[in-house]
């Protein structure tokens, strides 16, 4: 039925209640938005005030990133080694104030290799057997250095001390040059107080067309990086207590 067919009074009837409706219909919507906006109001408000309340507060203190201090236990801690105790300050110092002084009456070897009691790598190992192999071996059982005494008695007694120092970084190379030596044709004793060191002494001597007859003696033994070697020679046999008192008296001072 279309709008103009209805009769007046009912027409008008139904204008009255869209009227009264369309009214509450827009009353709800505002009541609606009216709640939402308190909503954002009241959440903006709540956040506002917290930021306020927290700005008057203290602020709270964190607790400590490191770990507590242990306290030191009492009583005095060892004592530092004395230089006369500390190896290493005596064998890192002048390697030469660890050599034997030579006996009063004792002369000045004819013939001591080296200047001023040090002897470079190449003067050590030209006092070897077939000095350039030494030379080699040296080098790669790390030779630091290298200190030496001469002396001689009369016109037959001579004496010669070394005393060679090894970086051992990565081998014992001290222990294994002092056990290197192969000395046949004589007696030999262990050298006391240095675990494997030995002492040999020639039983025939060496002899030479024009030449006197030499005899010798040896010694050799190590202690932590050095390697001791004493050498005697004599136109007469030489006493084992000899070469055992250098022997002994030379590793009381390593």
């Amino acid at each position: 039925m279309e709008v103009e067919e209805i009769p007046g009074e009912i027409r008008e009837e139904i204008r009255e209640e869209i009227q009264e409706e369309t009214p509450r219909v827009r009353r709800r919507g505002r009541t609606a938005l009216l709640i939402a906006t308190a909503a954002v109001l009241g959440l903006l408000g709540g956040t506002c005030a917290g930021y306020l309340i927290q700005a008057d507060r203290e602020p709270t203190k964190l607790p400590s990133l490191s770990q507590p201090v242990v306290a030191q236990a009492k009583g005095a801690g060892p004592e530092p080694l004395s230089a006369a105790q500390d190896r290493r300050v005596k064998t890192d110092d002048d390697l030469r104030k660890l050599l034997i002084k030579r006996p009063k009456g004792a002369q000045d070897a004819e013939y001591a290799p080296g200047h001023d009691g040090w002897l470079t790598m190449a003067e050590y190992a030209d006092q070897l057997e077939d000095p350039d192999q030494a030379f080699a071996r040296l080098v790669g059982a790390e030779f630091r250095r290298a200190a030496g005494v001469d002396w001689r008695v009369g016109n037959t007694y001579s004496v010669g001390i070394r005393l060679v120092q090894y970086r051992q970084e990565e081998n014992l190379s001290a222990s294994e040059e002092a056990g290197n030596w192969k000395v046949d044709g004589t007696r030999s004793w262990p050298v006391p107080g240095t675990g494997d060191g030995m002492a040999y002494v020639t039983i025939k001597p060496d002899t030479k067309p024009g030449y006197l007859p030499v005899y010798s003696a040896q010694a050799h033994a190590w202690r932590g990086d050095i390697a001791m070697e004493i050498w005697i020679y004599d136109t007469k046999p030489i006493p084992k207590a000899k070469i055992m008192d250098l022997a002994e008296r030379q590793m009381e001072r390593l």
